[in-house]
């Protein structure tokens, strides 16, 4: 979203008498936004779209993923797909499995400010990424290389201009009948989610890319915006799509959003946590109340997407650089963010250390890929790890954190990892628990390391250890 929009809970969805009336004896009102929540059947359809291409048979389950941001329009010098496609041997060699493609669509006019997520046509590519076809190379080439393609899908509203505006009916409307704009986004309209039928070609169009470009899911911006039953609807649609497995990540912090079918959740909560741990001093056990939360209703197999960036914050708030204390401080982040309790997300450029901010709405200068191929390293070193340690992705986490220490154990069958993380730029003697004393393994170095009652952590410094 555009960085001034802030994702804090469901858009409130006003109720006409009519509907009122028609649904009250079927459901009840929410307490937190006044919406309907009805059981939604699948839509059906009578016909299936031609299959472009062979469906991805290597899409990761929820816990192994680990996704990368592409932001076309500061990627490469040409700002399209094709600049992607470039680079795709880079962005495997990361480690990475999940490539997330920002908004692919044309932008409206009417009220333009120029945002990706002002849509004007949900089954449209603008021009200035390509076309269908680039697109497909680019799907294509990161299956070849063993990575699956989710797209970003914006659901809440669309541009003034979209071509749905012909139906009044499909958008919401203040007390004098005027379509309005969520929460003063001016550039866009709200849509109507009682409305059946545009639920319908909603849902329509996110088949669509299924099928037309070989996509294996959706990231859902601003997710706590549509009613959390519209999710349960589109979603079990795409999951009777039984030639591809998909993968859905919701950009919202609302719990049900796993009950209505979410592999994913986005971490707002950790990355605004650890943002006042770095820049107020708060204390790192707060972690731990924090995980929890944003765990609440979460099944065995979903997962929160934790980040130190991404497109609004890289924008809104600055660089990890800028926010965790330079290149050393915003890797000790982005090791509690990746190895703490969910998925990790690295928004383009941040492995490389880049300093720059990609300002709103992401027109400016491209990022350089040309610098700190150190921190390069240092990404894939960690990335690594985690790929090839059951434990970090599946394991139980117990914590054992500090103040100034974000320390934790996760543990699967025989396999227990210690994570030691100084957020602060000082040196801190740890206290080590007694049940953590004993041989480790550095699983970087190969060293053998003794715990015993503390351990000095020079400013900003991590241990990855292994129990032997």
């Amino acid at each position: 979203m555009n960085p001034m929009r802030k994702h804090f809970g469901a858009v409130d969805v006003l109720l006409n008498i009519t509907l009122m009336v028609m649904f009250l004896t079927l459901s009840s009102c929410s307490s937190d936004n006044d919406e309907i929540i009805v059981d939604k059947p699948p839509v059906v359809t009578d016909e299936t779209p031609t299959q472009y291409g062979t469906p991805f048979d290597a899409v990761p389950d929820a816990p192994d993923a680990v996704i990368y941001q592409v932001n076309m329009r500061c990627f490469s010098e040409s700002s399209n797909f094709k600049g992607v496609v470039n680079r795709l041997d880079s962005i495997k060699a990361l480690g990475i499995n999940v490539i997330y493609l920002m908004p692919i669509y044309p932008v409206g006019l009417i009220n333009s400010v120029n945002s990706p997520y002002c849509v004007k046509d949900y089954k449209g590519i603008s021009s200035e990424f390509g076309t269908l076809t680039d697109l497909r190379s680019l799907i294509d080439g990161a299956h070849s290389r063993g990575m699956a393609v989710i797209l970003d899908w914006v659901a809440n509203h669309t541009s003034w201009d979209h071509a749905w505006m012909s139906n009044p009916s499909w958008y919401k409307k203040d007390v004098n009948g005027n379509i309005v704009s969520p929460n003063g986004w001016n550039d866009v309209a709200q849509l109507n989610f009682q409305n059946a039928e545009m639920r319908a070609k909603m849902i329509d169009a996110m088949k669509y890319w299924v099928y037309a470009a070989n996509c294996d899911g959706f990231r859902c911006d601003y997710s706590d915006g549509p009613p959390a039953d519209f999710w349960k609807q589109a979603i079990d649609t795409l999951r009777k799509i039984n030639t591809h497995k998909l993968l859905m990540l919701a950009e919202g912090s609302r719990n049900e959003n796993f009950s209505v079918g979410f592999d994913l959740n986005f971490g707002f909560k950790f990355y605004e946590q650890l943002k006042y741990i770095y820049q107020s001093n708060i204390t790192a056990t707060s972690f731990a109340s924090v995980d929890a939360t944003e765990y609440t209703g979460a099944g065995e197999s979903n997962r929160v997407v934790r980040y130190v960036t991404n497109h609004d914050v890289n924008s809104s708030d600055g660089t990890p650089i800028k926010l965790f204390g330079g290149l050393k401080g915003s890797m000790v982040a982005f090791i509690t963010a990746s190895y703490y309790n969910g998925v990790p997300m690295i928004y383009n450029g941040q492995e490389n250390g880049n300093a720059s901010q990609m300002m709103f709405p992401f027109t400016g200068a491209n990022i350089d890929w040309t610098y700190n191929h150190d921190v390069v390293s240092e990404y894939k070193k960690v990335i690594a790890f985690r790929n090839a340690s059951a434990a970090i992705r599946r394991g139980a986490i117990q914590p054992y954190h500090s103040t100034d220490v974000c320390a934790f154990t996760k543990t699967l069958n025989n396999e227990t990892v210690l994570v030691i993380a100084n957020v602060r730029n000082t040196t801190i003697n740890y206290s080590v628990a007694s049940g953590l004393s004993g041989e480790w393994e550095n699983v970087f170095t190969g060293a053998s390391t003794t715990l015993n009652n503390s351990l000095s952590l020079a400013p900003y410094t991590y241990y990855v250890l292994k129990k032997k």
